[in-house]
């Protein structure tokens, strides 16, 4: 059966109850094998059936609920994490309703686009009530550029980052005037034209480092490089100067006309400005197309039906990997056997309901505490959740979520920074840029 009690939840908040929420609290317990109440959301599909599950949920301001549930009671063997049926599993479950919600979800990446930040920073920085951490990054700390998405960085309809080719890449998309989030996986094509002379150059990055050909790596000037390097588009959001090395690199003001041109990589941007690095025999194309004239940039989005996707201003979009349920039914491969990803892992969700509400999920794991989910398990317990339309996001050590600038979830280490978030902001949107 399902027993449902008066109760209280106690969110920290720079060490303190969070008093509004916690008086909204209520606490229901689902006995072994029961199914949840219909406001309570179907029990967790995971592990054994017979499995306490408790769940506790607080409004944290109109339209906005966290609920967390355990599923489990006794603490997992070390030596067993990966293995067994008893859990337990701590899964925090952030709900948007887009139509009471006084307030608008976005993403967003601190200073630059180049670097980290916790998600708690990310959170307390951009005044949000919560959010989670999102795309996959660089992350690798002897990286100049740790937060250089891997893959879609979307922020307030400007496209800071363009999605891989890599087919496991998927994309959740919100527009922050509307709070409509979707879904889906989205591919890029950009180049360079000269408005005089009509020569065009293909783009392979925007706000991404070109890679020096390995057969050229000796040569300081690129012009003389007869193998083909990268073309990258770069703007200011994406570090205080732009990556310094071989190649050749031109400053274009806002209107796309050339302010400079240099041998090598690396400047500062001011506002408006943007740049053009390429390396290998592309430094000579790039000097060719932009020679003598301003040029125009293209840049086009397009969704897997092959529509051109407008981006708009109050758009934004993260990255993640694998999709987990689509129209409602699970969609995730079933992995390469020993590949550690499709394992149990930390895992951060993002979703929507039928009837448009946001969900944002995170799944404690690699701990006695919460021992985590596999990839199948996650999307199981993303149908479980009822969502409609499902997206595995960065997890491991980044998966993280905040409310109120405090962590709520328990990360597998210390928290992570990381290279973004998705935020709930009071209040409606305004464009920033």
């Amino acid at each position: 059966m399902t027993v449902s009690t008066p109760g209280r939840s106690a969110l920290r908040r720079a060490g303190a109850l969070a008093a509004a929420a916690a008086l909204a609290a209520v606490t229901l317990g689902v006995a072994p094998g029961a199914h949840a109440a219909e406001a309570a959301g179907a029990a967790l599909p995971l592990g054994d059936t017979d499995l306490t599950e408790v769940r506790t949920s607080s409004t944290l301001a109109t339209g906005v609920t966290l609920t967390r549930i355990v599923r489990g009671t006794e603490p997992a063997p070390a030596d067993q994490i990966n293995t067994t049926t008893r859990g337990p599993w701590v899964v925090n479950v952030l709900t948007i309703d887009p139509r009471q919600a006084k307030g608008h979800l976005k993403a967003t990446y601190g200073p630059n686009l180049s670097q980290v930040e916790k998600t708690t920073e990310l959170v307390r920085a951009s005044g949000a009530l919560a959010g989670v951490n999102a795309s996959f990054f660089t992350f690798t700390a002897s990286q100049q550029y740790p937060g250089d998405p891997v893959g879609l960085g979307l922020f307030g309809g400007k496209l800071l980052s363009e999605p891989t080719t890599d087919a496991a890449e998927v994309n959740f998309l919100v527009d922050a005037n509307t709070n409509r989030a979707t879904a889906g996986k989205l591919t890029w094509s950009g180049s360079v034209r000269n408005r005089q002379t009509g020569a065009t150059l293909p783009l392979e990055f925007v706000n991404h480092p070109p890679v020096v050909p390995a057969e050229c790596a000796a040569v300081s000037d690129q012009t003389q490089c007869g193998v083909p390097g990268d073309v990258t588009r770069f703007t200011p959001e994406f570090a205080a100067a732009t990556p310094s090395g071989a190649g050749v690199e031109v400053v274009l003001d806002r209107l796309g006309c050339v302010v400079r041109t240099s041998t090598s990589r690396g400047t500062a941007l001011a506002a408006g400005q943007t740049s053009l690095q390429a390396t290998g025999r592309d430094a000579t194309a790039l000097l060719a197309v932009v020679s003598g004239g301003c040029v125009d940039n293209r840049s086009t989005l397009v969704d897997a039906e092959g529509r051109r996707f407008p981006v708009r201003p109050g758009l934004f979009g993260v990255n993640g990997r694998y999709r987990l349920t689509a129209n409602g039914q699970v969609v995730v491969p079933e992995g390469a056997p020993g590949d550690s990803f499709f394992a149990r892992n930390p895992r951060t969700v993002a979703g929507t309901t039928r009837d448009g509400k946001i969900v944002l999920a995170t799944i404690d794991g690699r701990q006695t505490t919460s021992v985590g989910t596999t990839l199948a398990e996650t999307a199981a317990v993303a149908q479980a959740l009822g969502l409609r339309d499902a997206v595995n996001l960065d997890g491991g050590g980044s998966t993280a979520m905040a409310v109120d600038g405090a962590l709520v979830n328990h990360p597998s280490g210390t928290e992570r920074a990381v290279g973004d978030a998705l935020v709930f902001v009071p209040g409606r949107y305004r464009d920033d840029h």
